[in-house]
This record gives structure tokens, sequence and C-alpha cells, in this order.
């Protein structure tokens, strides 16, 4: 496993990543940025804690809200299975709930993301 060098709102952060999902992981890093960065810049939020969350509720609420297609209808690349997309496999419903639950249990001792 390698580790590359990516910046995150101007903070920089040492990640590891399998080899051969270099590209992939830097599309997750500039897609995260540009969340939290919208987020900065709308004047809100100036907490990097709480942008990071609301950042992380938006990105899990695009993946949750994305229309469910049947598989025949939706052409994989070649590899890939059919809970897969081009940035790797989505995570379940499941997975999506419980990770909401967890934010939501740890948002409840603070009381608000403003």
């Amino acid at each position: 496993m390698k580790q590359i060098e990516v910046s995150i709102m101007g903070q920089s952060y040492r990640l590891g990543c399998p080899d051969g999902g270099e590209e992939r992981l830097r599309e997750a890093v500039a897609q995260v940025d540009r969340e939290m960065c919208a987020i900065r810049d709308s004047g809100k939020l100036k907490a990097r804690e709480r942008i990071a969350v609301l950042a992380a509720l938006n990105l899990a609420y695009i993946l949750v809200e994305r229309p469910a297609a049947p598989a025949a209808a939706q052409p994989s690349p070649a590899g890939a299975s059919a809970d897969e997309s081009p940035l790797g496999p989505l995570p379940s419903p499941a997975y999506v709930d419980q990770l909401v639950a967890r934010i939501d249990q740890a948002l409840g001792q603070d009381g608000h993301l403003i």
C-alpha cells in the first residue's frame, strides 16, 4: 500500500492508498474538498469539524438519493459487479442508515450543527 499526500480545504493529509487506487482516491478527495469549501464559503460555518460533518451528510444524502436502476438497464464496466459505481462499491442502504444514526448520536451531545 502506498501513501499519497492530499489537501482538503487547505489542510494536508497523508493517506494510505491501495495499489491501483490512486486516481479514485484523488477523485474522492476532490469531491470532499469541493463540498467542504462550498460549505465554508457560504459563510455560515467556520469550524472545520462542523464543516466536515455537514459535508459527510451531504455526500451520504447524494448516495442515498441516487435512483436504483435495474442491473440489466445499466451497463457495467468489464469486471465490475452490479453494485459498483465508477468510484467503487456503493454502500448498502443499511450501512448509510447506520452512519446517519451514528452522526445523529454524536450531534445529539451538541444539540445542533450550526
